[in-house]
Order: C-alpha cells, then sequence, then structure tokens
C-alpha cells in the first residue's frame, strides 16, 4: 500500500513567514528552510525578530487569514486522495496550519507546535520528533507502507530521497542544481502523472 507524502508550504500553499514578512515589513523573516537547512537555527532566529518588534501568534494569524492555497492546490489535493493515501509532513505549527487545511479541505497533517505565552507571545515551539518529515516516512515504511514524496525545501529532501518514488516541486535552482537525480516538476499536472506512474 501507498502513502503519499507532501510538504505544505511552497508547495500547497504560499511560504507563511514570507506572506508575514511582507504584511509586517520586516523583510529578514523572508528566510525559509529554502535557505537555511538548520531549522532549530531559522525558528530561534525568527523567535527573536518576533520578540524585537513585539509581535505574536494573533498578528500572524491574521496574515495566515488571507493566504489562500496556490492556484490548483486543492484540485489536485482531491485528485490524489481520490486515488491513494496522502499525509502532509511539514515543520509548520498546528497554530498555523488549521485555516490551511480546512481550505484544503482537511486533509490529514503532521506538524508541530508552538508554545505561546498568555500575553500571545510564542515563547518557543516543540518540534514532533527529530529530522519529522525523514523520520515519519520511515516509520511508514517501517509498518508496511511505500512512500512517494514531494516537496521545495532542503526540509524535505530527507523523505525524498528516502522513499520509493520522490520529487521536487516548485523547488529552488539552488536544490534543483544540487540534486539533478530528483526530477522537479513546476506544475501540479505533471506532479500528479508521476505520482500516479509511481503508483
Amino acid at each position: 500500500m501507498n502513502v503519499v507524502c507532501l510538504d505544505m508550504e511552497g508547495v500547497l500553499v504560499p511560504e507563511i513567514w514570507i506572506a508575514f514578512a511582507e504584511a509586517s515589513g520586516i523583510p529578514e523573516l523572508k528566510r525559509t528552510t529554502r535557505d537555511e537547512p538548520d531549522y532549530d537555527k531559522l525558528m530561534t532566529w525568527r523567535l527573536g525578530i518576533l520578540k524585537e518588534h513585539g509581535l505574536g501568534l494573533k498578528e500572524i494569524q491574521a496574515t495566515i487569514a488571507t493566504i489562500d492555497p496556490l492556484p490548483g492546490a486543492k484540485e489536485f489535493l482531491d485528485k490524489l486522495r481520490s486515488e491513494t493515501q496522502v499525509i502532509i509532513l511539514s515543520d509548520t505549527f498546528e497554530q498555523f496550519a488549521k485555516p490551511l487545511m480546512e481550505k484544503l479541505g482537511w486533509p490529514t497533517i503532521f506538524c508541530n507546535t508552538l508554545e505561546v505565552g498568555e500575553n500571545g507571545e510564542i515563547t518557543g515551539y516543540k518540534m514532533r520528533c527529530e529530522k519529522s518529515k525523514l523520520t515519519t516516512v520511515k516509520a511508514l515504511q517501517s509498518c508496511g507502507f511505500d512512500t512517494i514524496a514531494a516537496g521545495d525545501s532542503f526540509n524535505d529532501l530527507g523523505m525524498i530521497q528516502a522513499s520509493k518514488a520522490g520529487f521536487l516541486f516548485k523547488s529552488t535552482q539552488a536544490i534543483k542544481a544540487d540534486h539533478p537525480e530528483l526530477p522537479a516538476f513546476e506544475e501540479f499536472d505533471d506532479l500528479l502523472h508521476a505520482i500516479e506512474e509511481a503508483l
């Protein structure tokens, strides 16, 4: 039996931190896992910037409320879910993901949790497990599932390379150049076709 594992940001929805950087006028927050492979370093840096500017969960959620899935993402996901099991594996947080999952028709998502103070300040975060995407793919495989994975960033490479088929989707030129062995797609129809072939 197959399970398709998809990244969320950059693949199904726009990057939340980029949208928030634009909304808040803080360009430094545009850094994502496409730029910084060390997620812990990236998040610690982001939380420092939020604290410096007195921004918290409420402000980020207000931006998220304005974000829609990428054009064609819901249709792609609906078609895929009619053919096989799909899990979204994301390093985002449940407090960010919920409104986006609603817009995508409530697919299953495995992600992380923010630690939030009573005043709404984001004080920290709790990762579900170490190397959560790769760890989850390996756990699914240990239960007898074949995995097919797609993502766009450094933190997706582990799950992509560990799966029976793996694809880059809307990735950066640098990541594509570093991994010429991975098929790379820009359009949902092409990714869907590649996944269907792998199924």
